[in-house]
């Protein structure tokens, strides 16, 4: 593991200085899902959802939370992202939505905190639309998929 670089000689927190990091092409993807009652994801499926179109709604709430990223993590640069995704895919049958939230940048530091970030808060929302018919939902398994890009290199998940 490499050498945690938020913390200076001294041992405070501090932003790291990336000024003489090369501007690259930078990707990360990140994934993660929410578990719910068969009837809360018969309402999404169907548009039956009282408060609207759940997975629209998540959709921009995560685009939004991408943009947003260095506000709430103190330390995280800010980036001019180039590209945010966020894309669900509904499994009836496990009663789950997965969201996979890529972000791009041309830059000196990474994405990874902005797909992290962007699958939180679209999962959360859909956690805020369904919860006066659902409080029994389960958001698991947020994790970084995959990274490109940097001087660390490229970044794929096992499994």
């Amino acid at each position: 593991m490499s050498e945690l670089t938020h913390f200076n000689t001294r041992g405070e927190a501090h932003m790291v200085d990336i000024s003489h990091k090369a501007i690259s092409q930078r990707l990360a993807i990140a994934a993660g899902e929410i578990v719910m009652q068969k009837a809360t994801i018969e309402k999404i499926l169907n548009g039956t959802h009282k408060k609207g179109d759940v997975l629209g709604i998540a959709r921009i709430a995560g685009i939004m939370a991408a943009k947003k990223t260095p506000e709430l993590i103190p330390l995280c640069h800010s980036v001019g992202l180039t590209r945010v995704e966020i894309n669900f895919q509904v499994d009836a049958e496990n009663t789950s939505v997965r969201c996979a939230a890529q972000a791009e940048t041309l830059s000196r530091t990474g994405v990874e905190m902005e797909a992290l970030n962007a699958v939180q808060v679209a999962l959360l929302t859909i956690y805020d639309m369904c919860k006066a018919i659902d409080k029994e939902m389960v958001i698991q398994s947020v994790r970084l998929l995959e990274k490109t890009g940097g001087a660390s290199g490229d970044y794929r998940a096992q499994g």
